[in-house]
């Protein structure tokens, strides 16, 4: 009752809904990066929070040595099943010995392979979410290897006719508007920093992974505080600016204070898409109001509460 992990793929580690609870004691969250397709798969095989395969640009080769049942969501990584096109967003019944080969993701960079009752790896302060840096939850604290042998359970459905159009809710584009708030900091700065930070076409850097982004651009963004900041509480899609005056989006394996100023929040709604960008990505953003961010959140908690029912 297992899978075989013949190729890792470039970043493949185990990820749930994320390690809650602890931030006061310096544990970070973790979790999905892209928690938008991660939940949707999980609903398409009608669970929730159980672990999952999160794959990062390169997807693995993976043998179930069991029936099971998976779905594979998030960017389009070309998945094969015993050689033969294997369709995302939807339940595929796998029989025991089949061989599934996840290729490069063209647009969009995470993926996710849910399978029918989790990953059965233990759970740490409640969550089976890796966290690398301290080698915490998943399969033995890390990414996953060639020759690792991952617990499953066998299920016994034998169809599945359900699926879902990521169009209605997630694109996947290599030049993105993402939404913010104003960040705590967001008066500091200047006028000009301001206006450069919403009129500035910013590209995501190679030193992008799961705990931050660095954007680089040729505006220099600075504020007027004469004295450091006292470290405080940050979270998925703060936006800090450092000396260097080039914003670092904090993600989901961000560290549980920061001490930068902080000039913008990602909107909850806009971090799958945030999730799914590749490096160089063109990233600008536009301000909306915290009512404004609470609607279109609450409108994308609609659509999945009515996948939910549907199923």
């Amino acid at each position: 009752m297992t899978i075989t992990v013949i190729k890792p793929g470039l970043f493949s580690t185990i990820q749930d809904s994320g390690r809650y609870a602890n931030q006061q004691y310096g544990v970070v969250v973790s979790g999905a990066m892209d928690m938008l397709s991660y939940r949707i798969g999980q609903l398409l095989l009608q669970q929730e929070n159980k672990a999952s395969i999160e794959i990062t640009m390169l997807g693995p080769t993976l043998r179930f040595d069991v029936d099971t049942v998976i779905v594979i969501t998030g960017a389009n990584f070309s998945p094969l099943l015993n050689e033969m096109p294997c369709p995302m967003w939807r339940p595929i019944v796998i029989k025991a010995g089949s061989i599934l080969k996840c290729a490069a993701a063209t647009v969009g960079a995470r993926g996710y392979i849910a399978v029918k009752h989790g990953i059965q790896v233990p759970a740490v302060l409640g969550s089976r979410s890796t966290y690398l840096r301290a080698k915490i939850g998943g399969f033995h604290g890390r990414a996953l290897q060639k020759g690792d042998v991952l617990p499953i359970a066998p299920s016994s459905i034998t169809h599945c006719n359900y699926f879902v159009k990521p169009e209605d809710f997630i694109s996947f584009s290599n030049a993105v508007t993402i939404r913010v708030t104003t960040g705590t900091e967001w008066e500091v700065f200047t006028k000009k920093s301001q206006q450069s930070f919403l009129s500035t076409a910013f590209q995501l850097s190679k030193d992008a992974d799961r705990m931050g982004y660095r954007l680089q651009s040729d505006s220099h963004l600075t504020h007027t505080l004469q004295k450091d900041l006292i470290s405080e509480a940050v979270t998925f899609g703060t936006i800090q600016i450092p000396p260097s005056g080039q914003p670092i989006i904090l993600m989901a394996d961000r560290q549980t204070t920061g001490g930068y100023p902080k000039i913008a929040q990602v909107i909850q709604a806009d971090l799958p898409k945030l999730a799914q960008l590749q490096s160089m990505t063109t990233i600008r953003f536009i301000i909306v109001s915290l009512e404004e961010a609470q609607e279109i959140y609450m409108k994308q908690q609609q659509q999945l509460a009515l996948l939910k029912n549907f199923l």
